[in-house]
């Protein structure tokens, strides 16, 4: 089984930017997709970006596209989300979350087995 733990949220001005990280153990994940969801208040959970189990293939919510990356280091068992010129509409508890397919293009929550605590990020107007 995999623990994630998220970590590297903050509060932020707009433009500004943020580097979550999540921290994989109890086994490798480095076959496992991983992806980055988000939940504002009062709305539902949403995919942000995801990436296979090598890096070779990323999606990427269309509003994030061009100023989020996700990137992942196998060797270190942690994923990556480099977010920047955040606006305040990027407000959200970040999480991590995996599933153990090489690659995987789901972005219903549903289909992902292990999860992070989530990570609180905001950006002030």
């Amino acid at each position: 089984q995999v623990q994630l733990v998220e970590s590297g949220g903050g509060l932020v001005q707009a433009g500004g930017s943020l580097r979550l990280s999540c921290a994989a153990s109890g086994r490798t994940f480095s076959t496992d997709t991983m992806v980055w969801f988000r939940q504002a208040p009062g709305k539902e959970r949403e995919f942000v970006a995801s990436i296979n189990w090598n890096g070779g293939i990323t999606n990427y919510l269309q509003a994030v596209k061009g100023r989020f990356t996700i990137s992942r280091d196998n060797a270190k068992n942690t994923m990556y989300l480099q977010m920047n010129s955040l606006k305040p509409e990027d407000t959200a508890v970040y999480y991590c979350a995996g599933r153990p397919v090489l690659d995987s293009s789901s972005r219903s929550p549903g289909q992902y087995d292990h999860w992070g605590q989530g990570t609180q990020v905001t950006v002030s107007s």
